[in-house]
C-alpha cells in the first residue's frame, strides 16, 4: 500500500511512500527491544550528548524544514520556521531537566538499611503524532522518552511524513545507536496492530477524541500506559479591566494562527459587557487585515486549511450558526482567495452566538471564533466550564489575584493570564475531560515515560 500526501497549497501529490509491511513492522519492534536494553545502561550524560547533537542537526535544517512544513500542511512560510524554534526550546529544556527528574528519590535513613526509589525506563515508546504541529507535538514525547532510557518508534500523520523522516535523519547524524529511534509509515489498521504488540510498553498519542478512543481500545487488556492529548474548545475571558489592545491582538492571533488548526487555539471568547462592543470591533478590524493566499508567498498571513473537507466542515458549522441567529462580521469577499471546494477559507468572527450552536459547543479546528457578552466573572466561569473539553483556558485582566481566583474555578489543564496558545516546557502539559489524560513536558512529564523501582538494601547482617 502507498501513502500519498496531497499538498493543500496546490492539490499536488507532494509525498509518496510505501507503507511498512508486516515483516518490516516486526523487525522494527525487535530492533527497538534489543537497542533499548543497551541504551538503558548508557549514562545519562551520554544520552544528553547524543540528543543535543540531534537538536543541533535539526536546527541547522531550519529552512528546508520550513518549506516542507508549508507544502505538507499549508502554514505560511513566514511562520513555518517558528516550529523549529519551538522544537529547540522544548527539546533543550527536557534534556536539561532529565538529571533532576530522573534522580534517585532518597528515603529517610534507617539504621542497617539503604533505601531509595529509582525511575527506570519502560522499554519501547510508540509515538503517534498529528499534522497540525508535527514537530511540537512529537518532541514532547520523543526526546524525554530517549533521555529516560527508552527506545522510540514514531508514526507520523500521513499528511506530514517528511517530519518523521527529518527526525530519523537528524538522529542518524547525531550518532544515536541503531534501533533506538525508528520511523514507521503505517495504515490505521497497522497502527492498532503496533499498539497491541507485546514489544510496545507505552503509547504517546496526539490527535482527535475518536483517535484517542481507538488507542485506548487497542491497548485494552495490555496494562500499558497511554498518554492522550486530544481535542480542545479553549475559552478566553476578557474582563472589564483588561488591556483591550493587548487582548485583541493576542486573542486574534490565538484564534487564527495556523488557520485555527490548533488543539489549544482559542475557539470561544467571553467579553465583559463593559468592554464587549470595543473588543468585538477591535477583533473584527484586525481579522480583516489577514492576507489569505498561497503560503509560499511571504506576504501571506493566513494559509489554506489542511484539506478541502476540513474547510467545508468549518463552512457548514459557520453557516449553521448564522442560520440559527448568529451574525457574521467578516465579509468573505475581502479575501479573494476564499473559494468553496478548496482548502482556502476566509476567517470569520461570529457574534450573537450561544451554547446551543455547534460552533460554540464542539471543536471547530478552523479560522472561526465566536464571541459572547457576559455580565460578570461567575457567568464567564460557568460558560467556560460548559464544555466536554478542558485543555487550556485564559483570562485577560490586570488583576493577578483575580486571575488566580477565577482560574481555580475553571476545569482546565492549563490556565493563562494575558496570553494563550503557548506551551511553556517548564510547566506540565495536560488536559481534562475529553481533552485527554496524562502529562508531557516539565519534570512531571518524565513520570509517564518511566516507572518507579524501589531498592531496599539491608547493609548490616
Amino acid at each position: 500500500m502507498t501513502l500519498r500526501t496531497i499538498s493543500p497549497v496546490d492539490g499536488s501529490v507532494y509525498v509518496e511512500r510505501t507503507l511498512a509491511t508486516e515483516a518490516e513492522i516486526a523487525a522494527a519492534l525487535s530492533r527497538a527491544v534489543a537497542a533499548q536494553r543497551a541504551w538503558a545502561r548508557t549514562p545519562l550524560a551520554e544520552r544528553a550528548r547524543l540528543c543535543t547533537r540531534m537538536v543541533d542537526a535539526f536546527v541547522a535544517r531550519r529552512d528546508p524544514i520550513a518549506i516542507e512544513l508549508t507544502m505538507q500542511m499549508g502554514r505560511p512560510i513566514r511562520y513555518a520556521g517558528g516550529e523549529v524554534g519551538g522544537f529547540e526550546e522544548r527539546a533543550r529544556f527536557m534534556i536539561d531537566a532529565a538529571a533532576g527528574a530522573l534522580a534517585d528519590i532518597p528515603i529517610a535513613p534507617k539504621e542497617g538499611f539503604q533505601r531509595f526509589i529509582r525511575r527506570v525506563p519502560l522499554g519501547v515508546v510508540f509515538t503517534v503524532a498529528p499534522w497540525n504541529y508535527p514537530y511540537l507535538t512529537s518532541v514532547n514525547s520523543v526526546i524525554p522518552a530517549l533521555m529516560a532510557g527508552n527506545a522510540v518508534i514514531l508514526k507520523h500523520s500521513a499528511q506530514t511524513p517528511l517530519c518523521a523522516e527529518r527526525y530519523a535523519e537528524c538522529f542518524a547524524e547525531a550518532g544515536l545507536p541503531d534501533g533506538l529511534f525508528q520511523v514507521l509509515h503505517l495504515s490505521h489498521a497497522d497502527t492498532e496492530r503496533v499498539i497491541k504488540a507485546p514489544e510496545v510498553n507505552f503509547v504517546a498519542f496526539t490527535g482527535s477524541v475518536p483517535g484517542g478512543a481507538m488507542v485506548e481500545a487497542a491497548a485494552a487488556g495490555r496494562f500499558i500506559g497511554t498518554g492522550l492529548e486530544l481535542g480542545g474548545k479553549d475559552p478566553a475571558y476578557v474582563r472589564a479591566d483588561a488591556n483591550l489592545d493587548h487582548a485583541v491582538e493576542t486573542l486574534v492571533d490565538g484564534a487564527f494562527f495556523n488557520s485555527g488548526q490548533s488543539c489549544c487555539g482559542i475557539e470561544r471568547i467571553y467579553a465583559h459587557a463593559d468592554v464587549y462592543d470595543r473588543f468585538v470591533e477591535g477583533c473584527a478590524d484586525l481579522v480583516r487585515q489577514y492576507v489569505l493566499g498561497d503560503p509560499r508567498d511571504a506576504a501571506t498571513t493566513l494559509g489554506p486549511m489542511v484539506r478541502t473537507s476540513a474547510a467545508e466542515e468549518v463552512r457548514r458549522v459557520t453557516a449553521a450558526a448564522v442560520a440559527a441567529g448568529a451574525r457574521a462580521l467578516i465579509d468573505p469577499a475581502l479575501f479573494p482567495a476564499d473559494a468553496p471546494g478548496t482548502p482556502y477559507l476566509a476567517p470569520q468572527v461570529l457574534v450573537d452566538v450561544d451554547h446551543t450552536m455547534e460552533v460554540m459547543a464542539e471543536e471547530t479546528f478552523g479560522p472561526v471564533v465566536g464571541i459572547m457578552k457576559v455580565a460578570n466573572d461567575d457567568e464567564a466561569v460557568a460558560l467556560m466550564n460548559d464544555s466536554p473539553y478542558g485543555l487550556t483556558a485564559a483570562v485577560w485582566t490586570t488583576d493577578a489575584d483575580a486571575a488566580v481566583a477565577i482560574g481555580e474555578q475553571v476545569n482546565t489543564g492549563t490556565w493563562f493570564m494575558n496570553r494563550c496558545d503557548y506551551l511553556d516546557p517548564a510547566l506540565a502539559w495536560t488536559g481534562v475531560k475529553n481533552s485527554g489524560r496524562g502529562c508531557t513536558l516539565s519534570v512531571v512529564g518524565y513520570e509517564s515515560l518511566t516507572r518507579p523501582k524501589s531498592f531496599h538494601l539491608r547493609t548490616a547482617t
